[in-house]
């Protein structure tokens, strides 16, 4: 069920299925005490105390259902916003209210800019994947008001639950078993969600594949009993503003045991249908950018396949020709991901791009690097791009920290019979697979790693469990940032 968003600058009459929420922190302390009084009641307590991380107030009698939640001063504001809204909403679908209003009062002069935050983490606290429960408990809100007192912000709510219905579309990707999405499906699913939302797609079967001669994809896809396939995905808008696309690059493994490396650690392979999450967040950006009818030209890459330890797979000491004809010595079949990633990459050149950015759930060393808190990034392009992308990380709280890529990586990848081997060792494993990546770069580029915050196993207030959706939103505010209000 997909749940309405909307703003509003009254607040809606009281009702027994609505619970109303004042959102109150030490920066709005006076203007939420203002709005109360005003609208609720003189003769309910307003204070510091009412104001701290995590306090609540209920005032529950008749149809009024007030709800009084402390934000607290958090280091971040926004995030502190997201938080405690998840909190509201969870609250909501566990006394089965549907309905839910949330005011966040600004003090004066104060930026409306939370006011994203709010609507963002309202839809994504209220998801489900339910696709497979015979008794589907469906969560009891249907509907979210965002009160405030600027009309302007109807705008700012509207374009979050775009961009939260983008990232619910990476999330059921990601959530989807193998057993249904397969790389053909994938593909079917990106042409679905572009004739959605307004993007092309393009769809190279096996037979495309082997005659462009990608022998990454190729050689991953020897083990499995289904085609590969590699999905062009095209948000061309009539006058954009970038005269080269920006092109976004996702590893589509739909399904990874390792290959004849067979994971060989228990539960490594229990959650490997996530294996596609940075395909997943490839396709929920060209949703998000084609709903929000951003003025920017993008491209989207997904290289798709299942990597499986069949009997004609792809064996360690193969040596694979690549795309650009490129030679990648096999020293082990689970370092598949950059197998894909290499092909696509070189063939992101045909696009004369001005910015590349891969995202992929590529090493556990990544994961233990900075777990599930943020991404691994690498780049070769310049410090205020690298800058923005932070930047814009910190905004939606999907943060980025820099790994180098120092020419001493590039040694541990060479090899004695090709021109580099598929692994660097165990030393910097997350650098030497985004050295390996660069070898098939000759644009600006940024290599995401996102292994640790893609998939959780325990749930993250809004970011959920397992699928996050992780990198639409981070990406979508990059996009917007960079090339459409500068």
């Amino acid at each position: 069920m997909t749940m309405k968003l909307s703003h509003a600058t009254q607040l809606p009459p009281a009702a027994t299925d609505l619970i109303q929420v004042v959102l109150i922190g030490n920066h709005n302390l006076e203007a939420a005490r203002a709005l109360v009084r005003r609208e609720f009641s003189d003769e309910i307590p307003v204070g510091e105390a009412q104001a701290e991380k995590g306090f609540q107030t209920l005032r529950i009698t008749g149809t009024q259902n007030l709800m009084l939640l402390g934000v607290g001063d958090p280091t971040d504001l926004h995030e502190g916003l997201r938080r405690a809204v998840h909190t509201a909403v969870s609250f909501t679908n566990d006394h089965k209210y549907k309905r839910l209003t949330l005011a966040c009062p600004k003090s004066e002069g104060q930026a409306a800019e939370y006011i994203t935050a709010i609507s963002e983490s309202a839809y994504l606290s209220n998801y489900q994947f339910l696709t497979y429960k015979t008794k589907k408990e469906v969560n009891s809100l249907e509907a979210v008001t965002i009160y405030s007192s600027d009309a302007a912000d109807a705008a700012r709510v509207a374009r979050a639950a775009k961009i939260a219905e983008a990232t619910t579309v990476a999330r059921d990707l990601v959530n989807e078993p193998v057993i249904t999405l397969t790389a053909e499906e994938l593909a079917a699913r990106a042409q679905a969600l572009g004739q959605r939302f307004g993007f092309a797609v393009e769809v190279f079967n096996k037979q495309k594949i082997r005659s462009l001669k990608m022998g990454g994809i190729l050689a991953v896809n020897l083990g499995s009993i289904d085609p590969p396939t590699f999905s062009i995905l095209e948000w061309k808008p009539e006058h954009p503003v970038n005269a080269q696309p920006v092109v976004l690059v996702g590893k589509g493994v739909v399904y990874d045991t390792g290959g004849l490396s067979l994971k060989p650690t228990a539960n490594s392979m229990d959650f490997m249908k996530s294996d596609m999450a940075g395909a997943a967040a490839v396709i929920g950006t060209m949703c998000s950018v084609s709903a929000l009818e951003l003025p920017v030209h993008v491209i989207g890459l997904v290289p798709a396949t299942d990597n499986r330890p069949g009997q004609l797979a792809y064996t360690p000491g193969d040596v694979i020709t690549m795309f650009d004809g490129s030679t990648v010595e096999v020293l082990n079949t689970d370092a598949e991901g950059r197998m894909l990633l290499a092909d696509a990459l070189a063939y992101a050149k045909k696009f004369d791009p001005e910015l590349v950015i891969d995202l992929a759930t590529l090493t556990g060393a990544a994961v233990v690097a900075v777990g599930t808190h943020g991404s691994v990034m690498m780049s070769n392009t310049p410090e205020a791009t690298k800058s923005a992308l932070k930047d814009a990380g910190q905004r939606v709280y999907e943060r980025l920290v820099e790994l180098p890529l120092w020419e001493e990586y590039r040694e541990q990848l060479k090899s004695d019979i090709a021109d580099l081997k598929n692994i660097g060792g165990r030393a910097a494993g997350s650098a030497t697979a985004g050295k390996f990546l660069e070898h098939f770069t000759d644009y600006p580029w940024v290599h995401l790693d996102i292994a640790g915050p893609s998939f959780l196993h325990n749930t993250d207030s809004y970011r959920g469990k397992n699928g996050s959706g992780f990198g639409v939103r981070l990406l979508t505010e990059f996009i917007q940032r960079q090339y459409v209000t500068q």
